[in-house]
């Protein structure tokens, strides 16, 4: 089964002139949605797509990635490798753990890194990632309450799931999915990021296309089900979806709903997959309805409560909360406008390598500019001109992703956008060429850190 079957939105009990409303509502809202895809009643009855992004390109799904972690961990107890009752530190070697294993650590089990109860206080993932040796430092950090005690969100713990998974396995956690989940439903392009120490990251990292995800929300309401296989038990699916652990003490209110084993559950019998700045894949049992959304925003709450708002009575059988809103003609993001850039002089001024990655621009006197990026991978030139967004690739990922640029002036400036299409990412270089040097004042749309930095040619 290449893709899933198609239908209109009348065939499944529902209105286009709903759906319609739905998109409008997305596309007025602050987060900046990307793709949407509806499945009802194992139909797709609402794809689109907000160019330059395409449902068809594989996109950075941050945390939703857990869930698929989830998935490999019922497999694998279903395989007899390992209980949710094993201690974690029965899998790691005496050089991984610490001298002294304290009472918290050695009752930690696999169940606690399901539900995000390992007793830490507080998410390990950055004490991880400051270091290649991210299990040694994990199994090191102080756990500071007894397992299963609390609710704390922790991206460090779906790590350490990958890390005992490849032990068992032998094979690394998407190569251990491939034939046993992702195959069978269709999902060829996924991408999984690998850590420094050679393992898949588990918690986050995983590249998929929206319609992989689609099948995976359909896969979901099927209890593992796929063209007549059970690829997962069925029970596993039930558990994992269920709500495990009280996480009542969270401010928003789709977040404190339950958790189950790397899944939130949500208002009205729902429960999801997410990912940062807005990736979801949210699934309806009570109305057989999965919807899939990527997106760049800051409120992921925002974009629950669209779906409530404007989503959910239509699967209620009830008239809308807010009136009908019309549809745009055409769903695009498109680049920003403004002044031609002021003609540069074709110098290559330098930068020192930050988080920004620029690390060279050259203003050119035809009014277009070339910007260099590093990472570990080398570096990459990639040229920015006014008018229409022109389509690039990063090379400097592997698989290449595809990149649109544009550029405008004013002021004296030359401001660069990049989208970087294959995830939620836009950097902006706004240029001020001055005094035999330049200034850079860069800025991304969203970020786990700061979102603007300052940077001055050497």
């Amino acid at each position: 089964m290449s893709s899933l079957p198609r239908s209109t939105p009348e065939a499944q009990g529902l209105t286009a002139t709903v759906l319609d409303d739905f998109v409008a509502a997305l596309d007025a809202s602050s987060q900046e949605i990307q793709t949407v895809m509806l499945v009802k009643n194992g139909h797709v009855v609402l794809e689109e797509e907000w160019s330059p992004y395409r449902l068809a390109d594989p996109h950075l799904l941050f945390s939703v990635s857990k869930s698929f972690t989830s998935m490999a961990v019922g497999l694998a107890i279903e395989a007899g490798l390992l209980t949710l009752d094993d201690k974690v530190v029965s899998f790691f070697t005496a050089d991984e753990l610490p001298a002294t294993i304290g009472e918290h650590l050695a009752a930690m089990e696999v169940r606690h890194l399901l539900t995000m109860t390992t007793g830490h206080s507080e998410d390990t993932v950055e004490a991880l990632t400051r270091d290649r040796r991210m299990v040694r430092i994990f199994l090191g950090l102080e756990v500071e309450h007894a397992p299963g005690t609390a609710f704390v969100y922790n991206s460090g713990a779906t790590y350490m799931l990958s890390a005992i998974l490849q032990r068992l396995t032998g094979e690394r956690l998407l190569d251990y999915l491939r034939p046993r989940l992702f195959e069978p439903l269709g999902v060829t392009e996924a991408t999984w990021d690998v850590s420094r120490e050679g393992i898949t990251t588990g918690g986050w990292g995983l590249s998929i296309s929206t319609e992989s995800l689609a099948k995976f929300g359909q896969f979901l309401l099927q209890r593992g089900e796929w063209e007549g296989r059970q690829l997962v038990p069925a029970a596993w699916i039930d558990e994992a979806t269920a709500g495990q652990v009280d996480n009542s003490h969270r401010d928003t209110a789709d977040w404190r709903v339950g958790y189950g084993y790397q899944f939130w559950r949500a208002r009205h019998n729902a429960y999801r997959g997410d990912g940062a700045f807005g990736q979801f894949c949210l699934v309806l049992p009570d109305h057989d309805t999965a919807v899939i959304i990527t997106s760049a925003g800051s409120d992921m709450q925002a974009t629950m409560d669209t779906i409530w708002a404007h989503l959910l009575p239509a699967l209620e059988g009830r008239a809308p909360e807010t009136p009908l809103a019309p549809r745009p003609e055409k769903l695009e993001l498109l680049p920003p406008t403004g002044p031609a850039p002021t003609a540069g002089d074709g110098r290559t001024y330098t930068f020192e390598p930050t988080v920004t990655g620029l690390v060279a621009v050259r203003l050119d006197p035809d009014g277009t500019g070339t910007f260099t990026l590093s990472s570990g991978q080398g570096t990459q030139e990639i040229r920015c001109a006014p008018g229409d967004w022109q389509e690039q690739y990063d090379v400097l990922q592997e698989p290449k992703q595809r990149i649109v640029t544009s550029a405008h002036g004013g002021d004296g400036t030359f401001t660069a956008t990049i989208r970087f299409l294959e995830t939620p990412f836009v950097a902006t270089f706004t240029c001020r060429p001055a005094d035999q040097g330049m200034t850079v004042d860069a800025a991304v749309n969203v970020a786990f850190g700061p979102t603007e930095h300052t940077l001055t040619s050497l």
